[in-house]
């Protein structure tokens, strides 16, 4: 099973981001299985640096939390975790993000630096648990990625108060 966490931020930032991406949502991290919190985030939270990294898991206070539970194989577990570790250290991608806002794209598919739900989509398509984008991930927000998500059969569990 691979572990989500979907989140709406108290910052005026990740409510932009809810409000530009018509979501309810604004970040996302995979759960590792100790708990801990792997994304991208152009911040930095709890005096972590902004990119890819592990986090704990109360690195800071959301307004609204979803986590959602995806069924995968022991082998799509260990696909998704194998890429997702070996990004880590590397930067938050501002060019995918300026992209996205000004209506352009570019190669996702560049591991040379990440957003959040960018990371997490390629993740989740390197394993085999999501076929291949018809957009790249640099299209697809935290609210899409959500939706794709229950929309494989994700059981998601919404919490709408601070953590």
């Amino acid at each position: 099973m691979i572990r989500l966490q979907f989140v709406l931020g108290r910052s005026w930032s990740s409510l932009a981001i809810a409000w530009f991406s018509q979501g309810h949502v604004s970040h996302v991290d995979a759960v590792m299985p100790d708990g801990r919190l792997l994304g991208s985030r152009y911040d930095k939270p709890a005096g972590t640096p902004s990119g890819v990294r592990i986090r704990p898991p109360s690195y800071e206070y959301w307004h609204r939390r979803v986590v959602v539970e995806l069924k995968a194989s022991k082998a799509q577990q260990v696909a998704f975790w194998d890429f997702a570790l070996n990004q880590v250290g590397k930067p938050y991608d501002t060019t995918a993000i300026w992209a996205f806002a000004l209506g352009r794209s570019r190669d996702w598919r560049e591991d040379d630096s990440w957003f959040c739900s960018e990371l997490i989509s390629c993740a989740l398509e390197q394993a085999g648990i999501i076929k291949s984008l018809y957009y790249g991930a640099s299209k697809v927000t935290p609210a899409e990625l959500l939706m794709i998500c229950t929309a494989l059969g994700a059981v998601a569990n919404g919490q709408k108060k601070k953590h």
